[in-house]
């Protein structure tokens, strides 16, 4: 039986594949014009940081999971919204339970259960989890990762994390961080169909951008979404004095992607002026809604008095 249960978890861990995202809803196009708002929709409070916000829409409400930071590990917490504005906290959802982390995730509905694949592990070697949910408040975990570390030398040999779901053509796709032995931080992608077995396609979707550029130190955070026929991405990119923007891609088959060389939006309040990352996205009502993270304070993973914000992205008529 131990036997058994090795090779199912290393099955869900181990696949590889070539494949494509299935075409792009083609819903009207994008006006890169953000509108921002000014203060942060879910503050920090006691905690040191507030970050990853993952916003689904359930049963006629909006569940957000983000990310706790009290000092010592990150948890999942959830707030709950009738607008996606006005948020109410109700408590932490998953424990990183004596470890470092059970946070930085994506939730995505799938059929009539929502699914939150989570950052897990000790620090600078976490893989991804999968929990489960009917209702958004009682989880339970899927035993094993679904998402494990590279083979030696591959280019997410070290650590994984930052994991973001969708569902489309009747599979769940997985974008997320990875990182090789040289440390440097690059975004993957993998699918499945049930949640539980999943293959990973070969190498990076994106490399790092040259010298003096806003994501020279690293890629994290992938936001994925369809628009006007076309697979869309936001994401964090770190420059060498680790202060953050989110920078965007294209791509019609999600695995070719063409990046934009600036960022698209960087902190201009004080609370998010060294810090702006982690997005989130629903297409709602003509208009992409994004809720993000935010700080102060430089740094590659924490202490950032990190805080929650919103923005919208509208679409042209």
């Amino acid at each position: 039986m131990r036997y058994l249960f090795f090779v199912l978890l290393l099955s869900s861990c181990g696949r590889y594949g070539e494949f494509t995202l299935p075409p792009a809803d083609a819903s009207p196009a994008l006006d890169l014009s953000w509108h921002v708002s000014e203060v942060p929709m879910i503050s920090r409070g006691a905690m040191l940081d507030v970050l990853n916000p993952s916003v689904v829409r359930w049963r006629g409400e909006y569940l957000n999971l983000y990310s706790t930071f009290d000092g010592k590990s990150w948890d999942t917490a959830l707030a709950t919204s009738k607008d996606g504005q006005s948020w109410q906290e109700a408590g932490k959802v998953l424990s990183a339970e004596g470890g470092y982390i059970a946070a930085n995730g994506g939730v995505a509905a799938a059929g009539q259960e929502l699914l939150y694949a989570y950052q897990t592990g000790p620090k600078g070697k976490t893989v991804i989890h999968l929990a489960r949910s009917f209702d958004g408040r009682k989880w339970t975990r899927q035993v094993g990762p679904i998402v494990g570390l590279g083979p030696r030398k591959s280019w997410d040999e070290i650590s994984l994390g930052d994991p973001y779901l969708i569902a489309a053509g009747g599979e769940l796709y997985l974008f997320y961080l990875g990182e090789d032995r040289a440390r440097r931080q690059r975004l993957g992608l993998a699918k499945s169909k049930d949640g539980t077995i999943w293959t990973k396609h070969r190498g990076p979707l994106l490399e790092l951008g040259g010298a003096g550029d806003f994501d020279e130190n690293g890629l994290g955070e992938p936001a994925v979404f369809s628009n006007n026929g076309v697979w869309h991405m936001l994401y964090t990119g770190r420059d060498r004095k680790e202060k953050r923007a989110l920078g965007y891609a294209v791509s019609k088959d999600g695995r070719q992607w063409q990046k934009l060389k600036e960022p698209v939006l960087r902190g201009e309040q004080p609370w998010n002026a060294a810090v702006v990352c982690d997005p989130t996205v629903l297409a709602e009502d003509g208009k992409l809604r994004i809720w993000f993270g935010g700080g102060d304070k430089p740094s590659p993973d924490e202490r950032l008095n990190g805080q929650i914000g919103y923005a919208e992205l509208t679409k042209r008529d």
